[in-house]
């Protein structure tokens, strides 16, 4: 009886190891998108028939939640949700500044480095590099720099 015990519990943990490790991989594999082109509607639902709740410019960063057909329903920056179609969409490679006010770029990797701007919240940069928690970013004017990444989303 013992040994059936044992067993048991043995199991219980390697099932909690595996749901844990399977939580975990499907956080860290979230997908991300970036919308392709400028007045890009965002619907209450999966279909050109849903009521329209959001119009969204050229990179903007959305994360996916779930998909229907050809409908992509996303999450942004700010958790707004809604559905946009598979064809408005490229792979991300887009940041949001999601600071809480206004955040500085910087010349290089660092604190101590020089400022080359200060990027308001929500402003959509391109992605061009990553050194540890440090993004290199480029602006549509061409401004590259770099920002903390915690003070940007995704």
């Amino acid at each position: 009886m013992f040994k059936t015990t044992r067993r048991i519990s043995a199991c219980a943990s390697c099932a909690a190891a595996v749901l844990f490790f399977f939580a975990a991989t499907q956080a860290a594999a979230a997908e991300y998108v970036s919308v392709k082109g400028d007045n890009v509607n965002v619907r209450t639902g999966a279909g050109t028939n849903y009521e329209i709740s959001m119009e969204l410019f050229d990179g903007y960063p959305l994360k996916v939640v779930s998909t229907e057909g050809e409908w992509l329903k996303v999450v942004d920056f700010e958790n707004d949700q809604g559905w946009i179609h598979k064809s408005l969409v490229t792979d991300g490679n887009t940041v949001i500044v999601n600071g809480n006010k206004n955040v500085n770029m910087r010349a290089e990797a660092s604190t101590n480095s020089a400022i080359v701007a200060t990027v308001d919240r929500g402003v959509v940069l391109t992605k061009l590099e990553t050194q540890g928690k440090w993004v290199k970013l480029k602006h549509s004017s061409g401004l590259i720099g770099w920002i903390y990444g915690p003070l940007l989303w995704p």
